[in-house]
């Protein structure tokens, strides 16, 4: 395994992490959650990232349980803070409150004193950004958090939270961001705005949803049985841009450059991801503790510019650079409806 500083901070992070948003859950219940963490272990994984929303706050009761017997000081471990976890309008967001009362409880769950990296799952219109920053702040030097880090926070918000924290004397050090070969949309501004303030980019989703592994071969399905396309859970509405012949045959004409590399195609994928100078660590799913050893492998991989663009020839045409607006509600009181 290799490492890397996150962003312009101290903090060594293994450049692929383990992360639990849809393993937690699923059909191996948490013996096999808890041997996908092993397996992670085993490649040389100590930074992993989850988050309180997380399979109904039950991820990061089972990451702590697999964790449990580790050296805490050898492991890197994230966590995040902003969507619902309870019913009352004060259970979601960045307010005082809810950030407060929120580590307190992400803490008990991991059965940890403090995390590395407590992460603003989203941007708040509905709480000052001064309040959210303070919030945060004193989550750091009360000792519960080494760092704060934001996820998928526009240009104009980072610079501005990044700000306040330099204001406040806390160290915030990384951007989460969707970032994939298929999914370019952090290069149309955030990732040149993280590079200026010395942020480092945390990739999710760096396969795709799996996409970019090859496992959905066009002409329409069926899926393979037990893949998230076929799943009723968070991660399947992400693949429906992806699910069609256009974008599937791209991917299929990328096996021949893994090839001639000597890759399988997720090696390639996530090499590419960890090409990108911004990108200190990509985030890896599992549901098999074969898919994290396989994985791993690309933490390794050093790819030459000419295969790198080899790739973003084929993909171009498909790739993603401006995300759809959200769907979700912009009026700052809208918690209050």
């Amino acid at each position: 395994m290799d490492f890397r500083h996150l962003g312009r901070s101290g903090l060594i992070v293994s450049r692929l992490s383990y992360g639990n948003w849809l393993t937690r859950g699923g059909p191996g219940g948490e013996e096999a959650e808890h041997a996908c963490v092993h397996a992670a272990l085993d490649a040389g994984i100590t930074t992993f990232d989850t988050a309180d929303v997380y399979a109904d706050t039950r991820a990061e009761e089972s990451l702590g349980r697999a964790l449990k017997g580790e050296r805490r000081e050898g492991l890197e471990i994230l966590t995040k803070v902003f969507a619902p976890t309870g019913p009352g309008r004060n259970d979601l967001g960045l307010s005082r409150k809810h950030i407060r009362e929120s580590i307190d409880l992400s803490l008990r769950r991991l059965g940890m004193e403090y995390v590395d990296v407590y992460q603003a799952h989203r941007y708040d219109p509905a709480t000052p950004l001064e309040e959210t920053m303070e919030a945060l702040a004193d989550v750091v030097h009360s000792g519960k958090a080494h760092y704060i880090g934001v996820c998928e926070w526009s240009p104009d918000q980072l610079r501005r939270g990044h700000a306040l924290a330099r204001e406040l004397r806390v160290p915030l050090i990384s951007d989460q961001v969707q970032y994939s070969a298929l999914w370019r949309v952090p290069e149309t501004g955030v990732t040149s705005v993280c590079a200026e303030l010395g942020v480092g980019q945390i990739a999710w989703s760096p396969l795709a949803q799996g996409v970019l592994t090859g496992k959905y071969p066009p002409g329409g399905g069926p899926w393979p049985a037990g893949s998230r396309a076929t799943a009723v859970n968070d991660g399947s509405e992400l693949l429906s841009c992806w699910l069609n012949d256009e974008v599937l045959s791209r991917v299929e004409r990328l096996r021949p450059l893994a090839a001639e590399a000597g890759l399988p195609l997720a090696r390639l994928a996530l090499a590419w991801v960890l090409h990108q100078p911004q990108v200190s660590t990509a985030v890896l799913g599992a549901s098999r503790p074969a898919q994290i050893t396989e994985n791993a492998g690309a933490a390794g991989v050093r790819l030459d510019d000419d295969l790198v663009a080899a790739v973003n020839a084929v993909l171009d045409p498909v790739v993603t650079r401006t995300a759809p607006e959200p769907a979700g509600p912009v009026d700052p009181d809208w918690r209050l409806a």
